[in-house]
């Protein structure tokens, strides 16, 4: 079968024509994006002229300058000049006093756990909360100073003697900081306990406060111990409730020496007064 094959004058009029209708296509997608641009254009500047016309009735907001130094004197003047508001301070006041309630009632419920984990019974934790003030004004206590560096066993033979005379063993700090509570009802338990071989919460303890009170061997001025001192009224009371001029002792006995010893020496300084009811206690039955 033939086949026709134009000639090359056909094939070069096809080629013109083409690329003409290309030429056409090119320069109107050219037009219609230049009419796009330019009307984008045109939205752009409206907006912006009617964004710099709002502007003029409304500036932008903008950081005010560093306060100067007279700014800042009468800001401070202003703060002292202020009325007081004795309804808010009585809020702060009771809020404080709320906390500080709570405190206490979260630190007792700790100390009894302990007591009652190393052998502190728990009806005696009770009766030392209840107990009553050792005493009126005129009543002295024997107090004796000791510290937990001294052997367990002279501050049992202590506890045992002052439980005679209702005294107290008092402490300066407690072993291991006033952070750490376990090794303080560690010592106190070893020392109270009637049976020292005794484990468990069911031992039998001695009725002798221990307390620890760094203030009272401060206004003392204790500088060694064993030291005895006779102080009136209640010495187990929390010196953050006693005044600043809560009652002390007159004279100060030293000497690791027994209790009747201590209270002799004391008699002999001039406290007959003080330690007679002391001395008939300890007296031998």
């Amino acid at each position: 079968m033939r086949i026709s094959v134009p000639s090359s004058h056909k094939l070069a009029a096809l080629l013109a024509l083409m690329l003409a209708g290309s030429a056409l296509a090119q320069d109107s997608a050219r037009e219609r994006a230049q009419a796009q641009g330019d009307a984008s254009m045109e939205r752009l500047k409206d907006a912006v002229a009617r964004t710099k016309g709002a502007a003029d009735g409304h500036p932008h907001p903008t950081l005010p300058p560093a306060a100067s130094g007279e700014t800042r004197r009468r800001a401070f003047e202003a703060l002292r000049r202020r009325a007081p508001a004795p309804a808010m301070d009585a809020r702060a006041r009771a809020a404080l006093a709320a906390g500080e309630a709570k405190l206490a009632a979260e630190r007792e419920r700790q100390a009894k756990a302990i007591s009652q984990a190393l052998g502190l019974e728990a009806p005696d934790v009770a009766a030392v909360a209840a107990a009553k003030p050792l005493g009126a004004p005129k009543q002295w206590v024997p107090v004796l100073f000791v510290s937990s560096s001294m052997p367990v066993a002279v501050l049992r033979t202590y506890a045992q003697q002052l439980e005679r005379v209702n005294g107290v063993l008092a402490f300066r700090g407690m072993p291991g900081g006033l952070r750490q509570v376990a090794p303080m009802a560690k010592l106190t338990a070893q020392i109270l306990r009637l049976d020292p071989g005794c484990e468990g919460p069911n031992c039998a303890m001695r009725n002798v406060q221990l307390i620890v009170d760094p203030i009272v061997f401060r206004q003392h001025g204790i500088a060694r111990v064993p030291a005895l001192a006779m102080i009136p009224g209640d010495p187990t009371q929390a010196y953050c409730e006693r005044e600043d001029e809560s009652p002390r002792s007159r004279f100060i006995v030293y000497g690791d020496s027994a209790l009747s010893g201590l209270l002799d020496e004391y008699a002999r300084l001039g406290g007959k007064t003080e330690v007679r009811d002391a001395q008939a206690r300890l007296a031998p039955r």
